[in-house]
């Protein structure tokens, strides 16, 4: 039986990067400049998208990630749709456009997000389980403008549509993928619904295993249990021994404040994967399991959890979540564009080798 290959993912910081977020001096600007090293970098590394993210401290997604697969080659875009920012059909022939003119390198990262607050003060005026249901519709219609011949009519409880239709279609068949990584009741069963890969923030394997089982079972009753896919949201600091992985990490938190963390757990709160990344920091401490470092959570949201460890540990984390099921990792880690390096020269090699067939050898410059 041919097993699902495996794929890579890298995170582009739109906000900006750093080696330690408690020493401002420490802080690398967001620029043309970074986001060109980084992209460079991961495509170099061959890891197969870059992920784009949206926050008020972001710059732009859709255009950040248009101008970065201009300059690249191979590497595709996981870029968000966001429920109540722009309409459906808009974002269906934006989706489509960018992946015509990119040669089909578009996957779409469905956020419903973060915040209330910062919702709110974007003039988006939803609950975040009203978004999710938004969502659900703003999909379905994308989804059907990408695939229906003729006009489309949509009777919805946000949207109504009389003949709408959308040009060009995109060049992946039948779609770009759709990924999501929220870990609310809503999201689990958007995902169920829509998704193809859903992305889980870091976890014990335990949890892991347990939460692949149940949004399986959500997408049985879609008829999709077969066709959802999972995968890790990680970070990751690996260095040639441990101890100098552990120094990274380390110093990538000297300095943090306690009003940085309760900034952190406040502003995020709405958020059920937030909320589940702090309760594991309280629960467990700084590890939730061998090399699995919860010490970002203090001070940056969303996926905080860390693989730290020399290749083979870091290798060796990975593998177990592949061992579950997982096809998909979205890593990122500091500095972004030497992290990744790193990753291709270090532990890629090892899982390629632990997993024969389910990906090539990246070739990278020593």
């Amino acid at each position: 039986m041919m097993q699902t290959p495996l794929e890579f993912g890298w995170f582009l910081p739109t906000s900006g990067d750093t080696t330690c977020y408690g020493d401002r001096s420490a802080f690398i600007e967001p620029s043309g400049e970074l986001f060109d090293r980084v992209v460079f970098a991961a495509e170099a590394a061959g890891f197969d998208y870059f992920l784009v993210p949206v926050a008020a401290t972001c710059w732009e997604a859709w255009v950040a990630s248009a101008m970065a697969v201009a300059r690249t080659r191979r590497i595709k875009a996981l870029v968000a749709a966001r429920p109540g920012y722009i309409s459906p059909v808009q974002l269906a022939k934006m989706g489509a456009t960018f992946d015509r003119l990119s040669g089909g390198r578009l996957s779409v990262n469905l956020i419903a997000g973060q915040s209330d607050i910062e919702a709110q003060a974007e003039g988006i005026p939803w609950s975040k389980e009203e978004r999710y249901a938004l969502m659900d519709e703003d999909v379905s219609i994308i989804k059907a403008l990408w695939t229906t011949h003729g006009p489309l009519d949509f009777e919805g409880r946000f949207h109504r549509l009389k003949g709408a239709r959308v040009s060009p279609r995109p060049v992946q068949s039948p779609h770009p993928c759709f990924y999501l990584g929220g870990g609310s009741a809503e999201a689990w069963d958007v995902s169920a619904k829509h998704a193809d890969v859903h992305l889980f923030w870091g976890d014990t394997p335990e949890r892991i295993a347990q939460n692949m089982i149940t949004i399986r079972d959500l997408a049985r009753r879609y008829g999709r249990e077969d066709r959802i896919g999972f995968g890790m949201r990680l970070q990751i600091l690996c260095r040639e021994t441990e101890a100098e992985a552990w120094d990274a990490a380390h110093e990538l938190v000297r300095g943090v404040t306690e009003s940085q963390t309760r900034f952190i757990r406040t502003y995020y709160a709405s958020s059920a994967a937030n909320r589940r990344v702090q309760e594991l920091a309280q629960e467990h401490g700084e590890l939730i399991a061998p090399h699995l470092w919860t010490g970002v959570t203090r001070v940056r949201p969303g996926a905080g959890i860390v693989v730290v460890g020399n290749p083979q540990q870091c290798a060796a984390t990975l593998q177990q979540f592949i061992d579950l099921g997982c096809t998909s990792f979205c890593l990122s880690g500091y500095l972004h564009d030497e992290e990744a390096t790193r990753f291709a020269r270090w532990v890629r090699p090892l899982l390629a080798e632990r997993n024969p067939g389910r990906m090539p050898a990246a070739q990278v410059q020593a």
